[in-house]
């Protein structure tokens, strides 16, 4: 009995250790649980709390919560994920323990994943027994060791180039010239040589005393005021000499060659904004990223893009490196060459630039967009290099919109859109072009439905054919021809044209519409939509592209924007071959017949066809209102250019005539 009896004393007692310790491993567990919980929410200040007496003892809160902190934000840490590991039987021994865990991250270097060992030991701290993290710096990264830092180098990348169909740069890795000054020098000048130095950059002086101003800046260093071309620089060279302290540096920057005639389709680099870095979170930018933000720089941002070279390492009190945690190796963008002929796109832009206008170009039978023009511009190098307060304000509150894209956008297209309404009528059959209709007066109305509201025009000619209504921009005759066409013919008939329908391209164009979202449904709309009045509003490559088909034998091509990509048709027939023939032979006439309205346009030794047009923008008959003026020309016997213009408030300038010599102007400068 007193064998059994001491039996169960003993299984008594191991009972109890074996209690006391499944209890103290749940403690150790439960506890270093917590501290990973903390640490998940980057909550190093908490974390702190839990580290054992041997291990405050080598690190301050403040620098450990600062370690945690400069580290994290250096290499960009997100999406930190710790995971502690569960040990069925935790082994303990001297009230220690050890538990594993394992760190996972997003970095600026790419994913960082490492499992490793945490120590725990249980002590006393104040009043009370706990288990404690006896932290080493091992547990920010694997094998970092007391006295070691953690460092970020950058590997510099390059972003790739835009150049023309002949090799012309349009956007360029290239050199500017930086502008600084020393203030020690500088300052030597007093408020006479800020005044100087604003007056010759262009730039407040508000923005000169900032820079001076910055919490980085001695008096014996370099510091940058402005950055400009360096044609700007040598063109302000013998102003800037007499500024004393002013010195200049060459800097890597983003060019564009092409300057102001090309700024709305190229676009430009700047650096990346909050709304932007939200918008393209987890894509590899930072916020000291440059992206493209407007044109081909942004469209085709993710080809062009340099994608920097990014390592994560170790290194010793020396600043030797001891080891690497990650690393990302850089990569270069890829170049792209665009349709563009530079040498057009100057030429459209030197006949807009002090107008408030848009300028596209084609070559007519490949689709190849040669030109495309908005105006009034900007210089994107002012972006690139990095713009002022003053100077983004001044264009962002100009009147005449400078930062608008306007060959993006949709307009009544006015009598340039009597090529479709005739050829469709012919190609129904609804119009003998050769038959000749009695028109009398200059104004006329279906019948008294429509009130007071008549068709109206300029010349007064009683008897009028199609060639005569091209010729004379005749709208009372368009007006007839689309009633006699109707309705369903008419809107299908403009849905085979393209309207409606984006244009195969990669760019963001507006789409043409008929009437908005809608078809026209009423005689009055149809009959201002025939000599394009009415609702009509259409792009103008789109317009560009509807008069391909008078040289294609009633196709319209596909547009074409990035070199090297194939031809094709994106309309197929959208009028006959002999129909096409017919009104290119009428539009020919528009240019050649003396009393033609784009006569002036005639070019010895060119046979072109083309359309004038005078869009309306007013609400009722009879207001006087702004007025827009076209003209679309093409050449029909070399076929290698076509050129569609639009001048905005021609009211007062001859309406579309004031637009007829400046596309001449560019027929002229292409077959020098």
């Amino acid at each position: 009995m007193r064998r059994i009896g001491w039996l169960f004393f003993t299984m008594a007692i191991l009972l109890l250790i074996t209690a006391g310790c499944s209890n103290d491993q749940q403690k150790a567990q439960d506890r270093f649980d917590k501290y990973v919980a903390m640490w998940n929410k980057e909550d190093f200040e908490g974390m702190y709390g839990y580290l054992s007496k041997d291990a405050k003892k080598t690190i301050s809160e403040k620098d450990f919560v600062n370690r945690y902190k400069n580290i994290y934000d250096a290499i960009e840490a997100d999406k930190l994920k710790v995971k502690a590991s569960e040990i069925e039987d935790l082994e303990i021994k001297d009230h220690k323990a050890v538990l594993p865990f394992e760190v996972n991250m997003n970095s600026v270097a790419g994913e960082i994943s490492f499992k490793e060992n945490a120590a725990v030991v249980q002590e006393k701290q104040g009043d009370t027994e706990n288990w404690y993290i006896n932290w080493k710096p091992n547990m920010i990264f694997k094998g970092l060791k007391q006295g070691e830092q953690v460092r970020v180098a950058t590997q510099s990348a390059v972003r790739g180039e835009i150049m023309d169909r002949s090799g012309k740069y349009l956007a360029q890795n290239g050199e500017a010239i930086q502008v600084g000054v020393v203030p020690q020098k500088f300052s030597k000048g007093g408020q006479q040589a800020i005044q100087k130095l604003s007056k010759t950059l262009a730039l407040s002086e508000k923005s000169i005393n900032q820079a001076l101003s910055a919490s980085w800046v001695k008096e014996n260093q370099f510091v940058p005021i402005k950055t400009v071309s360096q044609k700007d620089a040598s063109n302000l060279e013998n102003s800037l000499k007499k500024v004393e302290g002013v010195q200049q540096k060459k800097v890597n920057a983003r060019v564009y060659p092409c300057e102001e005639a090309c700024a709305h389709l190229v676009g430009y680099v700047a650096p990346v904004t909050a709304e932007y870095l939200k918008e393209h979170k987890d894509e590899g930018y930072n916020a000291q990223s440059k992206a493209g933000m407007i044109g081909l720089e942004s469209l085709y941002e993710d080809k062009l893009r340099a994608r920097d070279g990014v390592t994560i390492y170790t290194v010793d009190k020396n600043g030797n490196k001891k080891n690497e945690i990650a690393k990302v190796n850089p990569k270069d963008g890829e170049s792209i060459q665009v349709t563009v002929d530079t040498n057009v796109q100057k030429s459209l832009y030197e006949q807009l630039k002090d107008e408030k206008g848009v300028a596209t170009a084609l070559q007519p039978k490949t689709g190849e967009i040669l030109g495309l023009v908005s105006t009034p511009a900007f210089d994107p190098n002012s972006f690139s290099f990095g713009i002022d307060a003053n100077t983004y304000q001044s264009l962002s509150t100009n009147p005449d919109k400078p930062l608008m894209n306007r060959f993006t956008k949709t307009y009544s297209p006015g009598s340039t859109f009597k090529l479709v309404t005739g050829a469709l009528a012919v190609d129904e059959g609804v119009v003998n072009p050769n038959e000749s209709i009695s028109i009398s007066g200059k104004k006329w109305q279906k019948d008294k439905s429509w009130g007071n509201f008549y068709v109206t025009r300029v010349g007064s000619k009683p008897n009028v054919n199609l060639r005569d209504a091209y010729v004379t921009s005749d709208n009372i005759y368009f007006a007839q021809t689309a009633l006699k066409l109707g309705l369903d013919k008419f809107n299908s008939g403009l849905k085979q044209f393209g309207f409606n329908q984006k244009m195969p391209v990669n760019y963001p164009f507006e789409t043409s519409k008929i009437a908005g979202d809608q078809d026209i449904k009423d005689e009055g709309v149809l009959a201002n939509s025939g000599y394009g009045q009415g609702k009509l509003q259409v792009n103008p490559l789109h317009l560009a592209l509807m008069y391909t088909s008078i040289v294609n034998d009633g196709n319209i091509v596909k547009p074409i924007l990035m070199n090297g990509d194939e031809s094709g048709i994106w309309k197929k027939q959208v009028i006959s071959k002999e129909t096409a023939q017919l009104i290119q032979n009428d539009l020919v006439d528009v240019i050649e017949d003396k009393n033609g309205t784009g006569h002036a346009g005639k070019i010895d030794g060119l046979t072109l066809a083309g359309k004038t047009g005078t869009a309306e923008l007013k609400k009722t008959q009879g207001e006087k209102g702004q007025e827009n003026g076209w003209f679309v020309a093409v050449d029909t016997k070399q076929k290698n250019l076509l050129v569609s213009m639009m001048i905005e408030g021609v009211e007062d300038k001859g309406g579309s005539h004031y637009v007829v010599p400046k596309v001449k102007n560019v027929f002229q400068q292409y077959n020098k």
